[in-house]
């Protein structure tokens, strides 16, 4: 029997805990919470779940070969996989399901998908391994609509071509992260890019939403390693060239990247690619103030060493993810080469580091492997085990919910000069919201990139909810935490993208203009609003279906 992924949680099916292993779970939640004894409940049955009836008829349609339309389809496409949407789906809510899911495996199919959506007045959404913590891929209300069509791309999941001497591939949307990598895998290369999501999401998504992968420094964001994209629009192909670079004004690649479905769907991309690393060095540095964790991080990241991995745990998300249980706050860093050893640069980031006042008590690791050896996501240092915690990490939101608790992450962005007030009123105002609707609380902090110029501090938050009440908890939290990032000079989101979550804010953020043309793009490309209505921006005009 083929593996499944759970239709209301993240991840896998089998990936959801006993129930023994949760209540285990449930007495070190209460050590950190304080709270009453917690208790796991289960998620309602699909055949149980609140789930609306399709409102097409396929039937001698010319999508009727690759459209589905059952339960298990249409749930498990309803919602992201945010707090919100993993609570609601536990609860067997699915008002949100599209009408049916059209799952293409080229290109053609998916401009006959939206020359049949076009005509049935349907709207679409572009989906790909549907791990959208923004909104991104439900609807405000689906009852706007005559009807919903989900346009799932992961049947266009090949690598079709290499281009060895330029380090580029052709890679089609749909492939998720390790789809693509075995595929790359096997011409000794790589597009190392692991974010969160790495084992569910799809290169498209990737470039829809603006990814960041782990790396810390360096081409870390998905924008660094697109060469070219292409993507199906109402209206017609849009395909840009393949280029290293190029001064011929406004980028097309720029509109394609962060438009989250709206404009068009993303078929497929040239990516710059790299042969897969030989040599690895990392260290783990333990620091008792934050102000001088902080320190080391902008120095090394303003020394030029590029580092692959430079990420600081503060002591609450070192201990929890068990890297540290000293209270110490904890820099990781990593560096990683397919042509050279590492020594110079790691010598030189730990002499940064143990200057501004770190301990590195274990010293370095040095290590030189063949690159078919390494596995997907990297080999067992100090920096890698870490990775293994974060890729696992949403794993446990699926527990959390099931034991009555809020757990949710959010991100941002700033200047070094503007971290410190960001960070501590950020936190302040975010334990201010959960001890008004929740009664208390904790936040932790990590970074998860760094720059010359900033960082990306990246937030958790965890409280106990009551079961009624725990959606409206989370969006106060949610909302006090949004508020105080604009206030403070950070950005809304540094790379779990807008959809219509974050859209508020959003619009508050960017220059006016720009919303405008925003707009203007939309009707020019998307005339109909077919696609994605309501996510990153409100287009003007009618929904579909009216007028």
């Amino acid at each position: 029997m083929s593996r499944r992924l759970s239709h209301w949680g993240w991840g896998w099916a089998d990936r959801y805990p006993d129930v023994e292993t949760r209540e285990m779970f449930a007495q070190q939640l209460q050590l950190l919470l304080g709270t009453e004894t917690l208790s796991p409940a289960e998620p309602v049955p699909l055949e149980d779940a609140e789930l609306p009836a399709p409102r097409v008829d396929l039937a001698d349609t010319p999508v009727a070969g690759f459209a589905r339309t059952s339960a298990f389809d249409r749930a498990s496409r309803a919602h992201g996989r945010a707090y919100r949407d993993i609570f609601r789906g536990f609860c067997g809510d699915f008002r949100a399901a599209p009408d049916v899911v059209l799952t293409p495996t080229t290109e053609e199919q998916v401009r006959v998908a939206l020359e049949w959506a076009d005509a049935a007045g349907a709207v679409v959404i572009p989906y790909g391994g549907g791990t959208s913590v923004v909104g991104g891929v439900e609807l405000e209300s689906r009852d706007d609509y005559p009807a919903v069509a989900c346009l799932d791309v992961r049947g266009l999941d090949r690598v079709l071509e290499v281009e060895r001497s330029s380090l580029s591939a052709r890679i089609e949307a749909g492939a998720t992260g390790p789809r693509l990598e075995a595929q790359l895998r096997e011409q000794g290369l790589t597009l190392r890019f692991y974010p969160q999501s790495f084992e569910l999401a799809t290169l498209g998504g990737w470039i829809a939403t603006r990814a960041g992968g782990h790396f810390a420094t360096g081409p870390t964001h998905i924008d660094d390693l697109v060469q070219s994209t292409r993507m199906l629009t109402p209206r017609g192909p849009f395909e840009s060239r393949r280029l290293p670079g190029s001064g011929a004004g406004p980028s097309p690649d720029r509109l394609v990247l962060g438009s989250e479905g709206t404009l068009g769907v993303i078929t497929e991309a040239w990516m710059r690619v790299r042969p897969r690393p030989v040599f690895k060095a990392s260290a783990s540095v333990r620091f008792a103030e934050w102000t001088d964790v902080v320190e080391a991080t902008r120095l090394i990241a303003q020394a030029g060493l590029s580092p692959s991995n430079c990420r600081v745990l503060d002591q609450r998300e070192a201990m929890i993810n068990r890297v540290a249980t000293d209270g110490s706050h904890v820099l990781l860093l990593g560096f990683e080469s397919a042509d050279h050893p590492l020594e110079p640069w790691m010598d030189r980031a730990l002499e940064i580091a143990l200057g501004a006042g770190g301990a590195c008590p274990e010293g370095p690791t040095h290590k030189r492997r063949a690159p078919e050896a390494e596995r997907a996501t990297g080999g067992d240092g100090p920096d890698e085990r870490w990775r293994k915690a974060f890729l696992d990490a949403p794993y446990i939101v699926n527990s959390m919910v099931s034991l009555g608790i809020i757990a949710d992450t959010f991100e941002t962005a700033c200047t070094w000069d503007r971290l410190e007030d960001l960070r501590a009123n950020v936190i302040h105002d975010t334990k201010d919201a959960m001890r008004r609707v929740c009664g208390g609380g904790f936040v932790s902090c990590r970074f998860t990139h760094v720059y010359p110029d900033g960082c990306a501090p990246y937030f958790t938050f965890v409280a106990p909810a009551t079961r009624d009440g725990a959606l409206t908890q989370w969006a106060e939290i949610k909302h006090a935490a949004s508020e105080a990032l604009l206030k403070h000079g950070g950005t809304i989101t540094h790379h779990h993208a807008v959809g219509r979550m974050h859209r508020p804010w959003y619009e508050r953020q960017r220059p006016a203009p720009f919303g405008d043309v925003l707009a203007s793009v939309k009707r020019t490309l998307d005339p109909a609003g077919l696609l994605n209505p309501g996510a990153l921006f409100e287009a003007p005009g009618a929904a579909r279906g009216e007028g």
